[in-house]
This record gives C-alpha cells, structure tokens and sequence, in this order.
C-alpha cells in the first residue's frame, strides 16, 4: 500500500504513455522467421495518411503533447499549490521516449543524414539532443547527486519546448496550440503574475480555515 502512495503517479503516467504505442504496434508487422523483419501495414493509415505518415503523425503528437504537459506543472503548482515532482520527472521520461520513438521511426524511413537537410529537422534534432541528458538525469539518484545543478540541467527543457515548437511550425498549423498553453505558462511564470496567484491561492486558504 504504500509503494502505491509513493508511485501512484508514476504508474499512472507510465499507463498512460504505453497505452498509445499499442495503435503503433497495430500498424507494423513483426516476423521472427527468418531473424527480425519490422514491416509496414500499409492499410493502417486513415485520413488519407499512409501507414508511415500516420506513425509520424502519432509519435510526433504524443512527443510533444506530453512535453507541453510537463511545462503546464509549475503554473499549475503556482495557481493551484499542487505539486508532484516525481510525476514531473515521470512525465519527462515518457516525453523522451516517444520524442525519441519519433526520432526513430524518422531514421528507419529517411536515413541519418536527411536530418541535415531541411530546418525543421534540425530543430527536431537538436530538441533530441538535449532531451538525452534529461531522460537520463529524471531520477531520484541524479537530483541527489547533481543537487542544485539537476534544476539548471532541467531547464534545458526550455529549450527543448521552443525547438519542438518551431518543428511542428514549420510542418503544420497545431503548433498554435501548443504554443499558446506554453505562452501562458511562461507568463503565470512571471514574479508580478506568479506573485498575484500565490497571494489568491493563500487567501483562499485563510477563508477557508
């Protein structure tokens, strides 16, 4: 009972974020015949995507959904006063892996070196990049070690957010949403704005009591 109290909302992230790759796996077909073969269904795709535009699509949505989601976490600690920081580090880890399973699926289909080519793909590269030190530093262990230096280390996602953004811009207009709850965020962030919702949230409380 109580390792559901302490992990609750690791597990609840962890279901949520391996639900969706079960429509991934119903799009590929995997044989061990003749060692390991990964193919393509190509009926799969829906609304006139192709099979391989539709694991895109999916891996790349869900990518930056939940990177989005970790940066809703501190405005939402500052109007509401709820914070969980292991479910932000669990919500960092499922944005690393479905930003690197995007990477990935890119990679098989267009090569390593397509990467280069075009702007978009090199902010998706870069976001990439500095996702891997965050993946690796989301546990109790790196906070421990790292102590001060793991939250400059993390900021990093700040970074990470903006290139993802600029990624999906470029490729199609559902950036603006994403764009628009990070914006948000960032001004609650702000001391005058984050000052005033901490003063209501507190006086919330006095009333209450």
């Amino acid at each position: 009972m109580n390792f559901l109290k302490r992990n609750y909302g690791w597990m609840i992230v962890a279901i949520l974020a391996i639900l969706p790759m079960f429509i991934l796996i119903n799009m590929v077909h995997i044989d061990f015949t003749n060692g390991l073969s990964i193919t393509l269904i190509e009926v799969a795709g829906s609304d006139g995507m192709t099979t391989l535009e539709m694991l895109y699509h999916i891996s790349g949505e869900f990518a930056i959904r939940w990177m989005t989601a970790v940066l809703t976490l501190t405005p939402v600690f500052i109007i509401f006063g709820i914070t969980k920081l292991f479910v932000r580090q669990a919500l960092g880890i499922a944005t690393a892996v479905w930003s690197f399973l995007h990477f990935i699926i890119f990679i098989w289909a267009e090569g390593f070196l397509e990467t280069f080519t075009q702007v978009n793909y090199v902010a998706g590269f870069l976001a990439i990049l500095i996702l891997i030190p965050l993946f690796f530093t989301s546990n109790r262990k790196s906070m421990k070690r790292l102590k001060r230096n793991w939250k400059k280390l993390q900021s990093l996602a700040y970074a990470a957010i903006f290139l993802s953004i600029l990624h999906v811009a470029i490729l199609d207009k559902t950036w603006i949403i994403y764009a628009v709850i990070v914006g948000i965020g960032f001004i609650i962030r702000i001391p005058f704005v984050k000052d005033k919702f901490v003063g209501l949230r507190k006086n919330r409380r006095t009333i209450i009591s």
